[in-house]
């Protein structure tokens, strides 16, 4: 859902892009504007445009965030962390059940 949402954002944002280049364009084309000033423009707007998608992609991100936080789900890193601790754990079980074993064939 959130995903659609921003590619479609980004897709309206592309399909901008086009648009602000052909006004600029006739513009210049008018006499209206120089090439010098249209492709300051141009730039100008590219510039917003990218700082706005990042905006709406962090947003999308916090908002990810905060829904995966209420739902208690655990992160990939403690996920991670999780799955070293259990490996870490089952080295020193196979050891002890090892230590323990050679500790009966001493007895016996």
């Amino acid at each position: 859902m959130v995903y659609d949402m921003v590619r479609k954002a980004l897709l309206a944002g592309l399909g901008m892009q086009e648009k602000v280049k052909e006004l600029l364009d006739d513009l210049v084309k008018k006499g209206e504007l120089n090439e010098t000033e249209g492709a300051r423009l141009m730039k100008e707007w590219m510039v917003r445009a990218k700082s706005s998608t990042e905006d709406v992609s962090k947003m999308a991100s916090d908002s990810l965030d905060m829904a995966f936080d209420k739902m208690n789900l655990a992160s990939r890193d403690e996920m991670n962390s999780l799955s070293k601790k259990v490996q870490q754990l089952s080295v020193r079980v196979k050891k002890l059940e090892a230590e323990i074993k050679a500790g009966h064939e001493d007895v016996a």
